[in-house]
């Protein structure tokens, strides 16, 4: 049988008794918690229904199918593609990866990214996804921070901007496939990291006199 593809389009709502405040936020964050625990394939409705304290009728009055919640679910990761930021580069690519960190994983621990990453052969639109909502406005920040650092003289005129952008995310998609734990100084040790590096890779080389 084909996977039903999970699609993205806004969902109707039909007559009927007055909605729980904060229900269909309740299930998405189910839908979130189990996607993440146990991946889009194995995830029920009637387990994300007692997890976000509903019926799985009620469910489907908000998303008619089961690929149309995780879609639903995905969206809701959305990160801001533009926030207010401190000008000072190190500060700036230490909140930005911290809120792409809190994006990529779940409040159970579990990482999103190795549920869609799961996913991939049988649904790639998860993935694409989880690229839209949390990779690339997360990508085009960090390249906003470092033009900003370049051009007030924080980083060097030659910064690879690119390069750095993905290195930054790169280790943390480099974290999952190594099964590392992403701590919670994840956002510091990398940007150090890259920081350090990129001084002495532009610090002025000294000869040591001849004997």
């Amino acid at each position: 049988m084909a996977a039903t593809p999970v699609t993205t389009g806004a969902i109707g709502r039909r007559a009927g008794r007055p909605r729980r405040e904060g229900l269909d936020e309740a299930i998405v964050a189910a839908a979130l918690t189990e996607m993440a625990l146990v991946g889009y394939s194995r995830m029920s409705l009637d387990a994300i229904a007692r997890r976000a304290g509903t019926t799985k009728p009620t469910i489907y009055t908000r998303f008619p199918s089961k690929a149309a919640l995780a879609a639903g679910a995905l969206e809701s990761l959305r990160r801001p593609r533009r926030v207010r930021r401190s000008g000072d580069v190190r500060v700036d690519l230490i909140e930005e990866l911290a809120r792409f960190r809190d994006g990529a994983t779940h409040s159970s621990g579990a990482s999103m990214l190795g549920a869609v990453l799961m996913e991939k052969e049988k649904h790639p639109e998860l993935l694409q996804l989880f690229r839209r909502h949390v990779v690339d406005p997360s990508r085009d920040n960090l390249r906003r921070i470092l033009r900003a650092g370049r051009d007030t003289d924080q980083l060097v005129p030659d910064v690879d901007i690119d390069l750095a952008a993905m290195m930054f995310l790169g280790s943390f998609y480099a974290s999952f496939a190594f099964s590392t734990p992403v701590n919670r100084d994840w956002p510091e040790r990398v940007v150090d990291a890259w920081l350090r590096q990129n001084a002495a890779a532009h610090a002025p080389r000294t000869t040591r006199p001849r004997a």
